[in-house]
């Protein structure tokens, strides 16, 4: 997508009194995909040039980014909760700083500087600073108010359940391509096909009907309802014969209502008849048998039933001491871009705290990783890990290509093995736990093949250093992160994000780390959560199972009993959902 910048001149005054010379007061907004974004009364979309401030007065091409659109909108929603209507400020946190924010994430560069350091400019001046209050009041009307309803472009996307999609009537199944939630009329055999192998892995319905039968139309809005509440777990098909010969010939349908149903690509059972009570319950049941409740639903886990939020490092330590720790590299502008965004972040929030170039930081710390000796790395990754409590610096290490930044620091940890510093292990697990405050980062983790072996290869070398006991609570944690990451994804998904070779790869190493910790209470509470949360809901059939029954997991658990009082109804969740 093409992806360009739209500046606009809100300036409605002469500005003259400020004893400086302001060529505008910019607005701009990012447009991509036939829609402008921009910030004001939280963020705001509308069809390009469609606003009350009019045509833009310079439209400057951005270049092109080939990030999905999926990907895009969710790190749009991670931005809403930092630019809300409420934090706005003409000076410190506006429109300038969202599209440069927006800017970079999808082109890994901002906007020109002009644009965003206009507000410092006006603050420079004799009365800027005297002034600041009455200017921002009289801006707000301009800069916050609605887009008109005819202006606002119709969305057809995914409802965003905790950063992921859910699907709802009419909407489009990424996985199929099929719109699910509805009834599908259908008049040709290789339609009716197409539809029938898309359930192969689930369940399908075909109603037979026809023009001339006035029974079938007593069960149409039944049956609309039926798909409706089915969702993405069947596929509702409906069949005219009076229009649909071939159809008829090959299911040999002699009379209609006929219904057929089709379980796992095999043919289930086949009625007649316009029985309203019979197609809801045989739908119904249907749909049971294709996605059984797993025994877990039936069980009541105070602690595993809920969605968890990741585990943080977000202590930020004394960064003068931190920095100074660098030597000459501490005087590069890209650690104090760094320092000044976390100091700002800390001690007024997101919102007061603009991105700094995330490219020249990225960059600095690729060179670091690549020149720095092994034990004076540490106070470099330290300084990320500070800033990746920001979804929006996260976020933006999701867009890079290939993941290099996150991928590089992994190597750089997994390559010492052994001889890996103390300091530099536990760094970079803290980075890596924080990496888990962006959903699309967390959801690159553990999808993509080769970063997931890096990020497991750490936590699995980590859990087992019997020398420090905070590196191992530091792994605990991450691995609590992933199992709670996948966790969340079958819960809301009903699919795991972790391949089951993956899982059992970390159950495995996660048990062995139990039997042998004898130290850290925090360290065993989070092996034995991440153990719950990767069984939970699991497939009774599958390798994971298979291999917690094989290493006695639940005697394993059990034994932690006697431990910590505080850990025994973990204990006890955990047991149960092993048994």
């Amino acid at each position: 997508m093409d992806v360009e910048l739209y500046v606009y001149d809100l300036s409605q005054m002469s500005l003259s009194f400020l004893g400086t010379h302001i060529d505008a007061v910019y607005h701009t907004a990012l447009v991509f995909g036939g829609i402008e974004y921009f910030f004001g009364a939280g963020i705001q979309q509308t069809y390009p040039g469609a606003t009350h401030h009019g045509r833009p007065m310079e439209v400057i091409p951005l270049g092109r980014t080939d990030l999905p659109l999926d990907t895009v909108l969710e790190y749009l929603d991670s931005l809403k909760q930092i630019y809300t209507i409420e934090s706005y400020d003409l000076f410190t946190h506006n429109c300038n700083n969202f599209t440069n924010d927006f800017a970079m994430f999808l082109l890994g560069k901002g906007i020109p500087d002009h644009i965003t350091s206009l507000p410092q400019t006006v603050l420079n001046t004799p009365f800027g600073q005297m002034l600041k209050p009455q200017l921002d009041s009289a801006m707000r009307g301009i800069t916050q108010a609605p887009v008109a309803p005819t202006a606002i472009p119709a969305q057809h996307q995914p409802t965003r359940v905790n950063g992921h999609s859910s699907m709802q009537k009419g909407q489009v199944n990424g996985a199929s391509g099929l719109t699910t939630g509805q009834v599908h009329q259908v008049t040709t055999l290789k339609k009716l096909e197409t539809l029938l192998t898309s359930a192969r892995n689930s369940c399908a319905v075909i109603f037979f009907t026809s023009a001339t039968c006035p029974p079938c139309k007593l069960v149409y809005p039944a049956y609309d309802e039926l798909a409706a509440e089915a969702g993405d777990k069947a596929v509702l098909i409906k069949v005219d014969l009076s229009e649909a010969y071939e159809i008829g010939s090959k299911y040999q349908v002699r009379v209609t209502p006929t219904f057929m149903s089709y379980l796992r690509g095999e043919k289930e059972n086949e009625w007649v008849g316009a029985s309203e009570g019979q197609l809801r319950g045989n739908v119904r049941m249907l749909i049971q048998m294709a996605h059984p409740p797993h025994p877990h639903n039936n069980l009541r886990l105070r602690i595993l039933q809920r969605r968890h939020k990741p585990v943080t490092y977000s202590k930020i330590p004394p960064l003068e001491k931190l920095i100074a720790k660098m030597g000459a590299r501490g005087s590069d502008p890209a650690v104090s871009a760094l320092k000044d965004f976390i100091c700002a972040r800390g001690a007024s929030g997101a919102s007061s705290a603009p991105l700094p170039s995330l490219p020249i930081i990225t960059a600095f710390m690729v060179q670091s990783i690549e020149t720095v000796a092994p034990e004076s790395l540490f106070p470099d990754i330290d300084l990320l890990r500070c800033a990746l409590v920001d979804q929006r610096v996260s976020g933006y290490l999701a867009s890079e290509h290939s993941n290099s930044t996150v991928s590089k620091i992994f190597i750089k940890t997994n390559m010492l093995s052994e001889a890996c510093p103390y300091s530099l292990r536990i760094v970079t697990l803290q980075l890596a736990c924080n990496l888990f405050t962006s959903p699309i980062l967390a959801t690159q983790l553990l999808q993509d093949g080769e970063l997931c072996t890096k990020l497991l290869q750490l936590v699995t070398s980590s859990l087992l250093d019997t020398a420090h006991p905070p590196v191992r609570v530091a792994a605990a944690s991450l691995a609590f992160n992933i199992a709670a990451f996948n966790h969340r994804r079958r819960l809301e998904e009903r699919e795991d994000i972790l391949k089951e070779s993956a899982q059992v790869e970390l159950i495995a190493c996660l048990l062995e780390t139990l039997t042998n910790e004898n130290e850290s209470k925090d360290c065993v509470r989070g092996l034995l959560t991440a153990i719950g949360l990767l069984v939970y809901g699991a497939s009774r059939q599958g390798e994971l199972v298979d291999l917690c029954n094989a290493l006695d997991a639940q005697g394993t658990v059990k034994t932690e009993k006697s431990f910590s009082d505080d850990l025994k109804d973990l204990v006890l969740e955990v047991e149960q959902v092993l048994a």
